[in-house]
């Protein structure tokens, strides 16, 4: 096993404390490599990953979204599924003021799906 395909294998998000608590600002994160499998057929789906937050006590660190993100290549799951799994993960390690994840996913068979997942401002 390489290094890397190591590191996504034992990938676990990780929260940092957030610098500027007492403000309320936005992050956002957009992850364009995104794949995962249809659980159906086994073809890779392809999406971009958009992640948007007004963080609390807690940011994400980045390195660990990456190798988390892409640990989903080798996942049979539904579009839906895939994007409510990471707003799912993302608000339990968080506990974020908002949040809002957004799965776009490239066409296939003529149709392109966007999954939004949000809380409430």
């Amino acid at each position: 096993m390489k290094y890397g395909e190591k590191a996504i294998k034992e990938a676990k998000l990780e929260a940092w404390e957030n610098p500027s608590p007492e403000k309320d600002y936005e992050i956002e994160l957009i992850f364009s490599e995104f794949t995962s499998l249809c659980p159906r057929s086994g073809y890779p789906d392809f999406a971009t990953i958009r992640i948007r937050y007004i963080p609390d006590r807690y940011i994400v660190e980045l390195k660990s979204l990456k190798l988390y993100l892409n640990s989903y290549r080798d996942k049979y799951l539904t579009h839906e599924e895939a994007t409510n799994r990471i707003y799912n993960d993302l608000n339990k390690l968080l506990h974020p003021r908002y949040l809002e994840v957004i799965g776009e996913f490239n066409i296939r068979g003529g149709i392109k799906t966007i999954v939004r997942v949000s809380s409430e401002k």
